[in-house]
């Protein structure tokens, strides 16, 4: 007999009725990063903390915990509402988590945009001399 079943993103609690789920898969389900091995480097690294403690890969997460993951030059800080194994649509994401970055870290982002970014043409390669001189007399008639 075939034994089909479907399973569902969110895992059920047991026991005491704490669902948990390892934080890489869920940073990774959360689509906070964009493949499970990006997340577990963020967390061997030391850019996911949960609660301002470091955390490995394999760490259980419990719902209501506060999550900060650090992607320079912003702390972005997440409220657990839901554990998840798989990765969910991005409607779902309201579901599954609360952001709760402080407004003054999107005022950070903003201002790292703005101040001394020059956008270059993708694929243009490095810029030659010339180029530099000109981007070096540009940049100082703004200082003026």
């Amino acid at each position: 007999m075939d034994k089909v079943s479907t399973p569902l993103p969110f895992r059920e609690g047991t026991g005491e009725g704490l669902s948990l789920a390892r934080i890489d898969k869920w940073l990774w389900a959360a689509r906070i990063f964009k493949t499970r091995s990006i997340a577990a480097d963020a967390c061997k690294n030391g850019r996911v903390s949960i609660g301002g403690v470091g955390c490995k890969p394999s760490r259980p997460v419990k719902v209501g915990e506060i999550i900060d993951v650090r992607k320079p030059p912003v702390t972005y800080s997440f409220r657990i509402l839901k554990t998840i194994e798989q990765r969910v649509g991005a409607k779902l994401l309201p579901e599954i988590y609360e952001n709760v970055t402080a407004p003054e870290q999107y005022e950070l982002l903003e201002m790292n945009r703005i101040s001394g970014f020059v956008d270059r043409a993708r694929g243009t390669g490095r810029p030659t001399k010339k180029d530099r001189r000109a981007l070096d007399d540009f940049l100082n008639l703004e200082d003026l």
